[in-house]
């Protein structure tokens, strides 16, 4: 199973007054680790779209265990979960010294410039599934 780790450090603009990092925040900490997991993988998704292909977020949820606050390092889990015809779905989780902060899971959908739905290439499948 491939697995990707970025790590982030938390700024004051991904906090709330409190120091506490407001929750849709983590949305972009998941953001980018998908988006670096599929660099990694050889699949760059600006490359992508240049050529045809997005994915796009079709489902979300996530679970929010414990809060990281203002000057944390935290760590961005990524791994694929599945590929199927035309989706990618995704396990994330957001963690700090080891300790839970965070579990997601995000479904892509591949889709052509005009948002059709369309197969997720032969060569992102081979590059990306577990």
């Amino acid at each position: 199973m491939k697995d990707h780790v970025l790590d982030k450090k938390v700024y004051y603009h991904d906090t709330d007054a409190g120091g506490v990092v407001y929750y849709a925040a983590y949305w972009k900490f998941l953001e980018e680790g998908r988006t670096e997991f599929c660099a990694r993988c050889g699949c760059d998704v600006g490359e992508m779209f240049n050529q045809g292909i997005a994915f796009v977020v079709v489902h979300a949820e996530a679970d929010y265990k414990s809060p990281a606050r203002y000057g944390d390092t935290v760590s961005v889990h990524t791994r694929v979960d599945s590929v199927g015809n035309s989706s990618i779905r995704f396990s994330q989780e957001i963690t700090r010294g080891g300790a839970l902060l965070v579990a997601a899971k995000v479904v892509w959908a591949c889709v052509s410039r005009d948002f059709k739905t369309q197969k997720v290439p032969d060569r992102v499948r081979a590059a990306i599934a577990p």
